[in-house]
């Protein structure tokens, strides 16, 4: 018998399971996952992974085998962190869970800080608590209540077909997405849906192919940082309604503490903050939302992309926000055998044989993307009592970008060139190939302006940060930055909601 231990997502491919497996519909939403989990695992055992689209992390326990078995999906779409703790494994999505058990000690784990301050994000296997760690994307466990066995399932390597053309490609794309989107409609038991809609074409092409009947979007006063206006026409040329929540500093700066208490552990992404409060509008009138994260990581979409890098560096993922010189000189306690790349530097000697791009894709789906985005689109969205799907995160259409030559990505100054091609099939020419804007937030204006930055600078300068932090090195930063160094905006963002976080946590 398999005892279901832990289930968090959502199976997209559940009819063509259900008929596989011989399970009988209709059923419940929650008694259909249950069973295909279990008489999944009976008939496929840990290939059960290989059988499931979705997003999902579970623990499954094995009575004949007396063994637990935690599984994570292929991307990471869902969190899943575990703790060892007196024959026990304890597991959930949810880390506060894990860390709120009285067995478990509460300690810092200061190497994860110092990565942390590197990257802006917590990278890698380690957690911001000492003895609890995260299960990684493609990634299963094998407990037998004395020894965690870690196993990988799955990696997002790039096997290039060079005899297809793009346009073959594009049309690849848009027969997934279809058959993606096609089983998000047949699921009758959620029959209303929204989305979320930013002024790009990830977006703008969940909405227009799929079943939402409302887009919606954060903006600002700040005009040059609010794509609310680009997202209003897109709703309007699809002929669907649209909502905008405007986002006011203090809102914003009275939002950061929930949200970093909620995710678990600090992230720098000045976007989290700004999705949470889109996640508690969304909330007021729909429990399940579409959005559209994964193609900019499966098929190229950051300027970091189309770099080149010396032959002797690693890449370091998309996002770093310090240098080593700068942590080093910022902690007080730096530890000099640890390294920003030492959490990549199996993944990177693994792709080594192949094109740059693949390298850096292969690398950002592995940690930045699972690192930053999923963990703030999880947490955030649980935390508001919406389910957030996202169907661009498909392990099939990364089966598609993944066989794309690179030459196909770039098209003089525009990217995913190939992913534009398919998506300007149901969008305005305009809309498809509109140059990327990403999802900004004015949080370099917010905290260099004198009305919002006095409690940043109490935060940044207060008890705790003089514990762990060079304060000299820190005031000459925070100087810098309010004499109009702006670029060093995402350092004291990224210090201050650690700080944030920590006084929650340990105080």
């Amino acid at each position: 018998m398999v005892q279901i231990r832990y289930f968090s997502g959502y199976i997209r491919n559940y009819r063509r399971l259900c008929e596989e497996l011989g399970i009988n519909l209709p059923l419940s939403r929650e008694e259909r996952e249950a069973r295909i989990l279990q008489e999944g695992f009976l008939r496929w055992g840990v290939q059960l992974t290989d059988h499931l689209y979705g997003a999902f992390a579970f623990a499954l326990y094995d009575e004949d085998s007396e063994r637990l078995y935690v599984f994570r999906d292929q991307v990471g779409q869902k969190q899943m962190f575990y703790a060892p703790v007196g024959g026990e494994l304890l597991c959930s999505g949810d880390i506060n869970e894990i860390v709120a058990d009285s067995r478990v000690e509460k300690r810092l784990n200061k190497r994860m800080l110092q990565q942390y301050l590197f990257y802006g994000y917590p990278i890698g296997e380690e957690t911001f608590y000492e003895g609890v760690y995260k299960l990684m994307p493609g990634h299963y466990i094998e407990w037998d209540g004395k020894e965690v066995k870690l196993h990988c399932y799955f990696k997002p390597l790039f096997t290039p077909e060079p005899d297809k053309s793009a346009e073959d490609f594009a049309e690849e794309i848009k027969a997934v997405v279809n058959e993606i989107l096609t089983e998000e409609r047949e699921d009758t038991e959620l029959p209303y849906k929204e989305s979320f809609l930013s002024g790009g074409v990830d977006s703008s092409y969940l909405l227009a192919a799929g079943d939402a009947r409302c887009a919606n979007t954060v903006g600002y006063a700040e005009a040059d940082f609010s794509e609310a206006e680009l997202a209003r026409e897109t709703a309007a040329v699809l002929g669907r309604d649209f909502r905008v929540k405007m986002i006011t500093p203090e809102a914003y700066f009275e939002r950061i503490p929930e949200v970093m208490d909620k995710l678990g552990q600090p992230l720098g992404d000045a976007s989290a903050v700004a999705f949470s409060l889109g996640c508690q509008a969304v909330a007021e009138h729909a429990k399940v939302v579409y959005s559209g994260e994964g193609i900019d990581e499966f098929f190229g979409g950051y300027n970091a992309h189309k770099r080149e890098l010396p032959s002797d560096w690693v890449y370091l993922t998309c996002s770093h926000i310090m240098s080593e010189d700068v942590v080093k000189a910022l902690m007080r306690d730096y530890d000099p055998g640890v390294h920003a790349a030492d959490p990549l530097l199996e993944m990177w000697d693994e792709v080594k044989g192949q094109s740059p791009l693949a390298q850096k894709l292969t690398i950002d789906i592995s940690f930045w993307l699972e690192g930053d985005i999923y963990l703030n689109t999880d947490r955030t969205s649980t935390a508001c009592g919406i389910e957030l799907h996202t169907p661009f995160s498909d392990l099939r259409l990364f089966r598609v970008a993944s066989r794309i030559p690179s030459e196909y990505q770039f098209r003089d100054e525009q990217n995913k060139v190939v992913f534009r091609m398919a998506a300007s099939s149901v969008l305005p020419r305009e809309s498809a190939f509109r140059k990327k804007v990403g999802f900004p937030v004015p949080v370099r204006k917010w905290l260099a302006d004198p009305r919002y930055h006095q409690p940043v600078a109490e935060k940044l300068f207060g008890e705790s940060s003089q514990m762990l932090f060079d304060q000299t090195v820190l005031r000459e930063m925070w100087e810098r930055f309010i004499g109009g160094e702006a670029l060093l905006w995402n350092r004291i963002y990224a210090i201050y909601v650690f700080l944030v976080w920590y006084d929650l946590k340990f105080n």
